[in-house]
């Protein structure tokens, strides 16, 4: 049988690729070439995951730089960390570019006989014959026109995406994220002489990209710049459609589920979804049972709960530090030192970030 795959994206790249590798045939049907290779865009992933993106693709071969450390600041005070996360001789997470490590699962992707890529006008009259083609179909493309109900949220902020050229800094493997009083700002390593930057500003600020990069240069600690790129702006949203399918169609990727960018897990959701979905297929198939509606349904059970549990952490997380930086860090001072003198608090929170929730 053949799997539709509905977007020219990463997640269907990922996806298609271990779909082949279990021998199934994969359609990918896309409008057109648009598809976002973002120069500057960078993704964080953790250590389990990553190792399950070579797992199904052992030629991978993108520039991926190790984060050893994560250390979270206030606004108030930026001089002492309200807490670290560091594991002795291992790394929390791995940094690489999107077009890395688009352009590697997309090569392999058109050199692999079971992986077709066919163009596909989303408004085209005969959309509706060609989909009755497939038996399943899952579609991850935000462009492709969707009505479904949803649980969503508008933080009214943008995310400003760059990347700093600064002076050599040995062992630049420590990840900062600052709290502060216009929205969370990331420092995120991508070599010894480049660090990756994502800030979100909330939208009552009325500032214009020079006073941006004035405020990073302001909370910038750690390194001696030579220049910061020209930001890649998107606006900052949190949305869970009520169901994960219709019919023989089930949502994925982005359109499953949108988070906060402030921890870095959008795309570590989509690959634990990857790897449910692929575990799910495994079981079917060692006990013979076709490949139908009920392998979507199995996976809505699975991962509902666990997504939007998951999400809501994150907004949590937001709206602590928002309410947080109004009281002065009174909040932040008494409850992170509690986490920080507990280790098993710490390592439950490094454990989540790595694999997710898991109930």
């Amino acid at each position: 049988m053949k799997i539709c795959l509905i977007g020219k994206n990463l997640t269907n790249f990922v996806l298609a690729k271990n779909l082949a590798n279990k021998n199934l045939s994969v359609d990918i049907l896309f409008d057109s070439d648009r598809e976002n290779k973002l120069s500057q865009r960078t993704l964080a992933i953790s250590k389990e995951n990553f190792n399950f993106l070579y797992s199904i693709n052992s030629h991978m071969k993108i520039p991926a730089w190790p984060v050893k450390n994560i250390k979270i600041y206030s606004d108030k005070n930026i001089s002492k960390e309200l807490l670290e996360f560091k594991t002795k001789n291992k790394e929390n997470f791995f940094l690489v570019k999107y077009v890395d490590i688009f352009n590697s699962f997309e090569k392999f992707c058109k050199i692999n006989k079971k992986i077709k890529l066919k163009k596909f006008s989303y408004k085209s009259k005969s959309k509706k014959i060609i989909l009755e083609n497939y038996k399943l179909i899952i579609n991850s493309d935000k462009s492709n026109n969707l009505n479904y109900k949803k649980i969503e949220k508008n933080y009214n902020a943008i995310a400003y995406t760059g990347i700093l050229d600064h002076e050599l800094k040995k062992e630049n493997t420590e990840a900062i994220q600052i709290f502060t009083k216009y929205g969370p700002l990331a420092f995120l390593p991508l070599s010894n002489t480049k660090t990756s930057i994502v800030f979100s500003i909330s939208n009552i600020y009325k500032i214009n990209e020079n006073q941006i990069f004035e405020l990073i240069k302001k909370y910038n600690f750690s390194y001696n710049l030579k220049k910061i790129s020209k930001f890649e702006k998107a606006n900052v949203k949190f949305f869970m459609p009520k169901s994960y399918l219709h019919k023989n169609t089930l949502f994925f990727g982005d359109i499953l589920h949108t988070i906060h960018p402030l921890a870095g897990q959008g795309f570590n959701m989509t690959i634990r979804d990857i790897k449910m979905l692929s575990s799910l297929i495994d079981e079917k198939i060692e006990l013979g049972l076709e490949l139908d509606e009920s392998l979507f349904q199995d996976f809505q059970k699975k991962t509902k709960h666990l997504n939007y549990t998951f999400g809501i952490g994150i907004d949590f997380i937001h709206e602590f530090f928002k309410i947080d930086n109004k009281t002065n860090n009174l909040l932040s001072s008494s409850i992170f030192n509690i986490i920080g003198k507990n280790r098993i608090l710490k390592k439950y929170a490094n454990l989540i970030a790595d694999k997710g929730i898991n109930i």
